[in-house]
């Protein structure tokens, strides 16, 4: 038997309406998901923890209680960046410890921890915690191709981590692009050699996922993440009314029922209506070229809006060529939040300049030196001696450089909110600007309703206040701008400033 994990609340709609989805349209539905007998439901982490503040002006931390509290019996799961947290740097041990166990006190069971570059280093302090918290730890392999992402390199990883204490494994194919075959291949040999269960999380946007994940599944797999049809596909995820439908009857059948996932669907669709203006009709195209230049979808909207920006929209085919290249130069990094606009935008910059490298972001510098983890292949010579002639690399661990920060955030949040507690100073730390001007706009009534209505008000499906409630399925009980990316959340490099900032037109999964 398979198990399913379901993505609907989290990457589901953070892949195809920029992680908009509010904890009210969640909770309709929590009872009837507690009960179809999930292996996880995947409900927080990745964007939702940033958009919560940002855009949606909710508490991330009260969605996080509320659903474990309508959600009993089915584990809870969250995704985490590593020693970058939810985040877009890395933050200090005493922080992630502190983050990891306030999560786990407010209901995360299972952490699904990862590393942009797959480097252990930066995972190993979020294990730590995980296993402390008396939480499941659920280590990430980031899927990628390359001359140095072979099978045995795959396997060696997740030797280490599994000495590292993890529980299981998750194979995450953030770029959608693992075919059946080599997927199958990988979970083999991870099952057979490592000894650990192992997961696996795909996208749709090539159109392999639905076969990746039943080769997964005859290999060994424990399990695969599937989000419900309203909320999958194309950047999402395969449908989990597909994949138990092609497992029923079979040694692998998950023993889902398809008629109450049918009436979930049912919900989530009168959802998806509500939300239609957000979603990018990009995000449900089926992009098989993924499987050549391993670019995500997300990823590409970011290029294309980089490249609107300056004018240059017809050398997108240039941008496409130079991202391998820009790739092969820092050492084959699996292209997942940051590493994918780290590339992304370093491309952009070498074809619009005409010269490779005339100007090198400052995203790139501190790659070149280390501060993101280390790569998985050697750096092109003549860029590391470029970036290193005026600041030199470091060799060890990124996160020693950091000093404690935790108590610091404390005092400084409760100079804001004298009351605030360690769920709220994480809050403040992790995004010090957007928790101010979320706090201002609370107290000031400001909410996301009368935020939304000034803004979009002649978007009328977007003026949550006249909205009416979802019906519920039957035989059941009740329980930001269109045409933005889908991808609306996350950090990217800015064209005219190269710094660092997070806008509501970039990207990536999951993710």
């Amino acid at each position: 038997m398979v198990g399913l994990t379901e993505t609907v609340l989290r990457d589901g709609h953070q892949s195809l309406i920029a992680t908009r989805m509010r904890t009210r349209d969640m909770l309709p539905a929590a009872e009837r998901l507690d009960a179809i007998g999930y292996r996880s439901l995947e409900v927080w982490g990745g964007a939702t923890f940033d958009v919560c503040v940002r855009f949606l002006r909710e508490d991330p931390w009260e969605r996080l209680r509320l659903l474990k509290k309508a959600m009993p019996r089915t584990p809870l799961q969250m995704l985490l960046r590593g020693q970058n947290l939810v985040g877009y740097r890395h933050y200090s041990d005493d922080l992630v410890r502190k983050f990891v166990a306030e999560s786990a006190r407010q209901g995360v069971d299972i952490f699904r921890v990862f590393d942009a570059l797959n480097d252990p280093r930066n995972m190993q302090t979020a294990l730590d915690a995980v296993r402390a918290a008396g939480a499941r730890a659920q280590a990430t392999i980031c899927y990628t191709q390359s001359p140095v992402h072979t099978l045995p390199a795959f396997v060696a990883l997740g030797h280490r981590l599994a000495e590292m204490g993890a529980d299981e494994l998750c194979v995450k194919d953030m770029g959608g692009f693992m075919p059946p075959g080599p997927g199958a291949a990988l979970v083999g040999a991870l099952v057979k050699e490592v000894g650990l269960p192992v997961v696996v999380h795909t996208h749709s946007a090539s159109g392999l996922a639905t076969l990746t994940c039943l080769a997964v599944a005859e290999a060994g797999a424990a399990a695969v993440d599937g989000a419900l049809s309203p909320f999958a596909g194309g950047a999402s995820q395969p449908p989990t009314e597909t994949l138990v439908g092609a497992m029923r009857g079979t040694p692998l059948d998950p023993h889902l029922d398809l008629d109450a996932l049918a009436e979930l669907a049912a919900y989530f669709a009168t959802v998806m209506d509500r939300y239609r203006p957000l979603l990018n009709l990009r995000s449900l195209q089926t992009d098989p070229g993924i499987l050549t230049h391993q670019i995500p979808g997300g990823m590409l909207s970011n290029l294309l809006s980089q490249l609107a920006e300056q004018d240059a929209s017809g050398r997108l085919a240039e941008v496409l060529l130079e991202v391998p290249r820009v790739r092969a130069d820092l050492g084959y990094p699996p292209l997942v939040t940051p590493t994918s606009q780290i590339v992304g935008i370093q491309a952009v910059f070498n074809v619009l300049t005409g010269h490779r490298y005339q100007q090198i972001t400052e995203e790139v510098r501190d790659y070149v030196r280390g501060l993101y983890g280390t790569p998985p292949a050697p750096l092109d010579p003549e860029l590391v001696r470029r970036v290193t002639s005026t600041a030199p690399a470091i060799t060890g661990r990124p996160a020693d450089l950091l000093p404690p920060e935790f108590e610091k955030s404390l005092r400084e949040v409760r100079a804001l909110v004298p009351a605030a507690d360690d769920a709220e100073a994480l809050s403040y730390a992790l995004f010090p600007a957007v928790y101010k001007a979320y706090r201002s706009s609370r107290d000031r009534g400001l909410t996301y309703e009368v935020l939304t209505a000034a803004a979009l008000g002649v978007i009328g499906a977007l003026r949550a206040p006249r909205l009416p409630a979802p019906a519920p399925p039957a035989r059941t009980e009740g329980s930001a701008a269109g045409g933005v990316s889908p991808w609306a959340h996350e950090g990217r490099v800015h064209l005219h400033s190269q710094r660092r900032y997070v806008d509501a037109s970039s990207h990536h999964p999951r993710r």
